[in-house]
């Protein structure tokens, strides 16, 4: 069995959402670990786990931050961390694989499917093997109690329910 660790330096948590239905915000998750262990070379066996600091949540606007951080939103203080558990890696073809598992936010879980493209292994340049995925996918975010919601007067919603989700990971072999 080998254990992989997600390199933070070389990775990065992003989120995109809707505003006023007209504009994209993106954000980030700066503080996150996880870990990926697999007996097969093309991971299709892998059991993943991972983590993300809530408060670790950046957009760009601190007052921003400040909201999502409030019980509004994530409710950092009182759910400090989201998570998620894999239940099943499946090559689909060539690079792409589907990552099933349960992602839990605000201390609410939900199975969740993801798809990965697999960027492959290298040695890095201190005797490292590294892997390199790209995952992406869409949650709702009512679905996980982030159900803040308003209408601006012209009826148009402030924030979509939608979230479409990026990650780029490069994880280390543990030796």
């Amino acid at each position: 069995m080998a254990t992989w660790k997600i390199d933070p330096s070389h990775s990065e948590i992003t989120f995109k959402v809707k505003h006023l239905v007209i504009s994209t915000v993106s954000g980030k998750f700066t503080e996150f670990e996880g870990s990926l262990d697999a007996e097969k070379e093309d991971f299709s066996d892998a059991k993943i786990q991972f983590s993300a600091k809530i408060d670790s949540i950046t957009t760009g606007s601190e007052q921003r931050d400040g909201h999502l951080k409030s019980p509004d939103f994530f409710d950092a203080a009182g759910h400090p961390e989201m998570t998620f558990s894999s239940s099943s890696l499946k090559h689909i073809s060539g690079s792409d694989y589907e990552l099933t598992g349960d992602l839990t936010i605000r201390g609410t879980t939900k199975p969740v499917k993801l798809k990965v493209e697999f960027g492959g292994t290298q040695d890095d340049f201190y005797g490292n093997t590294v892997a390199g995925f790209e995952l992406t996918g869409k949650i709702n975010r009512q679905e996980f109690g982030l159900t803040w919601s308003a209408v601006t007067e012209a009826g148009g919603v402030v924030v979509s329910d939608e979230v479409k989700l990026a990650v780029n990971v490069e994880l280390i072999k543990q030796k």
